[in-house]
């Protein structure tokens, strides 16, 4: 691949989704639609990009990362006016260009490679990528010669009733020899439909000064398709999803049902884990090998070690280690730290916790802003009450302690290494290490306390 710079145009509101949101910010699969289109140009090898934003360009600039030279279109007049801010910027260049629409999330690196590969096999001044699609309607369509060349890309509010059955239509992705290109977009004009300045009017400038014209045709017409409302949005969004699933299962993981099962881009999932229906997996989470997640696990941004099951959990910015088991009803919030070979059993909270290696803590418990330490017990019923009102306080348990059921641990506390503590106490004071803490009333029965009826 020789010199190539990309252009990507992003300056829009979209209108049809109702939002305030910029369209090109609209996620797919965990991340917006625009960040899917720097990533993909980053991965075919670019490493000049020009992003060209308008509408909410500080909320833009503040949610996409990567190797990008911003440049604002203060009036949104169409692709050909939006093209021609970035000229400004490309002065002199002497590569291709590549331009895509910042709305186009199923785009891949290798299709991106074929389209420069034919623009300079083929020696092009453009060509554009296109697709031949059953219902047309809404697309512009590409109109070739007698020899293959395009001629002209009509737009689908200026082509007449016999360009509309042409079912090959334009994906908004094209390559330019910048040099044949660049002079050009000063003579587009809006005598339009639309009255804007369409790039699409400088394939037909080209034909007229005599240079060659071309298309490349994917052979999946969903890639190029972007979404304009919120239903087409649901679809790019399950069609990147399918893709995400069949990939993973093609490195080694089982997923049960990938039609409910929601994984985004950026997660990572070892070989032989096996997904379970209904389960998200979201974020940049990173799943070991040998684990067994779902049914009904929601995992956002965790990082998970080999042999972890996890059942009917929730957890947000956790981590937990090798041959643990999460659930089922679990709720690891951030912060937490799990150790190896742990038990977080039903209807357990974790908060801003470390629990060592082999401890438990089986069923109906809260354990926030604590320290654990290994081959710890804490029983059923347990809470650390961390929060007096005004400030958070921390709780230490040590190893191989057990905490009896339904006890109350009122932090700031220590309870040190081997120590118990009776079932049903509130432990306000620091238990020495090896000792019993109980602190409950004595029990009082009253005889014949009941009067009869």
């Amino acid at each position: 691949m020789g010199k190539i710079a990309s252009v990507v145009l992003a300056a829009g509101k979209g209108t049809r989704m109702k939002s305030e949101t910029p369209k090109v910010l609209f996620p797919v699969a965990g991340k917006p639609m625009l960040q899917h289109i720097v990533n993909v140009l980053v991965e075919t090898g670019i490493e000049d990009i020009y992003a060209v934003i308008g509408y909410g360009a500080e909320k833009v600039q503040a949610a996409i990362s990567g190797p990008i030279t911003w440049v604002e279109q203060k009036e949104q007049l169409g692709t050909g006016h939006a093209l021609a801010q970035a000229a400004k910027k490309l002065r002199g260049y002497g590569g291709d260009v590549l331009v895509l629409a910042g709305d186009t999330p199923l785009l891949t690196a290798a299709t991106l490679r074929d389209l420069i590969g034919e623009h300079t096999r083929d020696k092009n001044a453009a060509t554009v990528l296109s697709a031949r699609v059953p219902q047309p309607a809404g697309y512009g369509r590409i109109v070739r010669g007698s020899n293959g060349s395009v001629i002209a890309i009509a737009e689908e509010k200026d082509a007449d009733s016999s360009l509309k059955k042409i079912n090959e239509i334009n994906s908004g992705a094209y390559c330019f020899n910048w040099s044949k290109v660049e002079s050009l977009l000063d003579r587009l004009s809006t005598n339009n439909a639309q009255g804007e300045y369409y790039l699409t009017d400088v394939f037909s400038l080209l034909v007229l000064n005599g240079e060659k014209t071309g298309a490349f045709t994917v052979s999946d017409h969903r890639e190029i398709l972007g979404p304009n409302d919120r239903v087409q949005l649901a679809w790019a969004e399950k069609i990147m999803r399918q893709r995400i699933c069949h990939r993973l299962m093609r490195q080694g993981v089982s997923i049960i049902d990938p039609s409910t099962t929601w994984i985004d881009a950026d997660a990572e999932v070892g070989v032989d884990t096996i997904i379970y229906p209904n389960t998200f997996i979201k974020g940049g989470t990173r799943i070991g090998e040998n684990c067994l997640i779902g049914p009904n696990a929601t995992i956002d941004s965790c990082q998970l070690g080999d042999g972890v099951l996890v059942r009917y959990a929730v957890m947000e910015e956790a981590s937990v280690g090798d041959c643990t088991t999460i659930g089922p009803f679990a709720y690891l919030r951030p912060g937490t730290h799990i150790g190896p070979q742990v038990k977080i059993g039903d209807f357990v909270e974790i908060k801003n916790s470390q629990i060592g290696e082999g401890s438990k803590v089986p069923h109906l418990a809260y354990v926030g802003d604590a320290q654990v330490g290994t081959n710890s017990n804490i029983g059923c019923g347990v809470i650390t009450a961390n929060y007096d009102g005004t400030k958070k306080s921390k709780t230490e348990i040590g190893d191989s302690v057990f905490i009896g059921s339904n006890t109350n641990l009122v932090a700031p506390i220590k309870v040190e290494d081997g120590a118990y503590v009776a079932a049903g106490s509130t432990i306000t004071r620091d238990v020495p290490a090896k000792a019993l803490a109980i602190a409950r009333a004595r029990q009082t029965n009253k005889a014949d306390w009941r009067k009869k009826d």
